[in-house]
């Protein structure tokens, strides 16, 4: 009886533990790197305003933007569940951040992306608990970065 009871407990453990994995692909840091990093041959002030300019296209607030360290902050809109903070008490925040960060190397500008979702939780008896998820949606970074292109394009062809 004692060995079912181990069993038992063993199994509850095992199931429930799959059931919190976390289904994000493993990757390794280089294939982060590739996945968030592109390469242009323009200068660094076109592709720092070409960011700038996508951000905001996409629905961004630039947060801050430092052209000599290259590097653009920037924030989506803020998603509230209001039925949950209803009928629960429990505010449930939702919003995507973005990160740039824009170098020179030798002749070509190097551009690197981030994208991370945070959800951000707060009960009526002020517990509040925050997870910030990396995006690593391969179609994400291709269509932000099909769109620097373009206003690379058209900034370069002035």
């Amino acid at each position: 009886m004692k060995k079912l009871g181990i069993s038992l407990v063993t199994a509850c453990i095992l199931a429930l533990s799959g059931c919190a994995m976390n289904n994000q692909p493993s990757m390794t840091p280089m294939q982060i790197q590739s996945l968030q990093t592109r390469e242009y041959d323009t200068t660094k002030d076109i592709a720092f305003a070409s960011v700038m300019s996508v951000f905001q296209d996409i629905g961004y607030i630039v947060k801050t933007a430092d052209k000599d360290t290259g590097l653009i902050t920037a924030e989506g809109a803020a998603q509230s569940d209001a039925a949950m903070k209803f009928w629960l008490g429990v505010t449930k925040v939702s919003q995507t951040s973005a990160t740039a960060y824009v170098e020179t190397i030798g002749k070509s500008t190097k551009v690197r992306l981030n994208f991370v979702t945070s959800a951000q939780k707060s009960s009526a008896y002020g517990q509040s608990d925050r997870e910030d998820t990396p995006i690593l949606d391969a179609k994400i970074y291709q269509n932000a970065f099909e769109r620097i292109e373009n206003a690379i394009f058209v900034r370069s062809s002035n």
